[in-house]
């Protein structure tokens, strides 16, 4: 398994894991690939740092990891839901909506939505501490 780092042409940078160096090419030379905050399918890797995996490729059946991605994907799409169905969509408004609440003391509002990798970093220096879901399509 590989990481990568990967940024669409609208500037947003998310991760994702692949069964080798290859995958990437051949996923995004079909268009299979797409932003998790804006569904563009214009992808290229961005600058990332290598790590080492201690599962060697003859060790992982092709069949076991296929039913662990759909696993996976069922587990993502369950947490989707509940996100959809506890907490208000708030969209790119997130950041302003975020610094209300958490300085609103009384305020138990849940919200989620988008932010940029530099708001992102903007809210964590001011300690609002946030968490990202990969947002799996529901259709796909």
């Amino acid at each position: 398994m590989i990481k990568y780092n990967l940024k669409c042409h609208n500037g947003h940078e998310f991760e994702s894991w692949f069964s080798n160096s290859n995958e990437f090419d051949k996923l995004n030379q079909k268009k299979m690939l797409e932003c998790i905050y804006c569904s563009s399918k214009k992808i290229n890797k961005s600058i990332m740092a290598p790590m080492i995996s201690g599962v060697k490729e003859k060790d992982l059946s092709f069949q076991k990891s296929k039913s662990s991605l759909k696993d996976k994907k069922d587990q993502l799409l369950q947490i989707r839901k509940f996100v959809e169905n506890n907490f208000e969509y708030v969209g790119d408004n997130f950041s302003r909506k975020i610094r209300e609440i958490y300085y609103d003391k009384n305020s138990n509002k849940k919200i989620y939505g988008t932010t940029t990798p530099k708001e992102k970093k903007e809210l964590e220096d001011e300690g609002i501490d946030l968490i990202s879901i990969p947002w799996v399509n529901k259709d796909n």
